[in-house]
């Protein structure tokens, strides 16, 4: 595993809430990129692990100069701060107007990202936090670098047709044209579905239909809890058991799902004893 790109199409159905979570239950060690075109929100809702507000200079922006001359993989830890809990973040930019300032430089971002797994020295898998994407969103550039392309979507009607369309755009644009769900292409596109745990079974197997009945070659890999007092724990804005929660308890079982269809590219987990990886904590997390 390495790059691994999470994004929605429309709305805000929780992209970043689902990165971060993800990232701080993943069984390597992970850096955390805020890659959205937009702008970053982490800077706004997570405190740096000194104390202090995360500097907005230092991570996305820093990097465009270094990436105009040739980045190497290593090069990146020299852009991360670590935010309260240990997760390695690279911060994202502060507003839409900056991306400008990487205008060409995403596939050079994206095999930087993908090779970092590789690394002799400081290796980690990337979980790119996208935000929302279209056809032309200059992010997109950098998926055909990762090993999994992650949709995020909740399940009101219009948001499962949308991340249909969204992922039949992505497979003919990655992949050539329409896949059947035997025929998965690579990267591999997944939908991540923001659900109720009462519902969610019902829900995923309607929506994995639809994949299907669209020849996207995506499916569902998992569902994440709606849980807004797990939000709020995870960015650090209430106390309380984080590793308890719904959210982490659902994000745990995301990996362990992947984990057991892509493990065979990952070494051997270094976590603690309730699966979150040592120094990979989020905020507020309790033992």
């Amino acid at each position: 595993m390495a790059l691994i790109a999470i994004a929605a199409d429309k709305g805000s159905p929780g992209v970043t809430t689902t990165a971060v979570a993800l990232a701080a239950v993943w069984p390597r060690r992970t850096l955390l990129a805020e890659t959205d075109p937009a702008g970053g929100d982490l800077v706004y809702r997570s405190a740096a692990a000194h104390g202090g507000p995360l500097n907005p200079n230092t991570g996305m922006l820093s990097i465009a100069a270094t990436a105009r001359r040739g980045l190497v993989p290593d090069q990146l830890w020299d852009h991360v701060q670590p935010l309260s809990g240990g997760l390695e973040v690279l911060v994202g930019l502060g507003s839409a107007e900056q991306a400008a300032g990487l205008a060409g430089l995403w596939p050079t971002l994206g095999r930087a990202f993908a090779q970092l797994a590789d690394s002799e020295h400081a290796p980690a898998d990337v979980m790119a936090d996208c935000g929302r994407i279209s056809g032309d969103t200059p992010a997109v550039e950098m998926f055909a670098q990762a090993a999994l392309v992650l949709l995020v979507a909740r399940t009101a009607p219009e948001s499962i047709a949308r991340v249909r369309d969204r992922a039949a755009a992505l497979t003919t644009k990655l992949h050539g044209g329409p896949r059947g769900a035997a025929a998965p292409g690579t990267p591999f596109v997944g939908v991540v579905l923001i659900a109720d745990p009462g519902d969610s079974a019902k829900i995923v197997r309607q929506v994995d239909d639809m994949l299907t009945a669209a020849r996207t070659g995506a499916r569902v890999v998992g569902t994440i809890a709606e849980d807004p007092a797990g939000a709020d724990q995870l960015a650090g804005r209430r106390r309380g058991r984080l590793d308890k929660s719904l959210l982490i308890r659902s994000a745990r079982k995301v990996t362990a799902d992947l984990h057991q269809q892509f493990g065979a590219a990952w070494s051997v987990p270094a976590g603690g004893p309730d699966g979150v990886p040592h120094g990979a904590r989020p905020a507020g997390a309790g033992r």
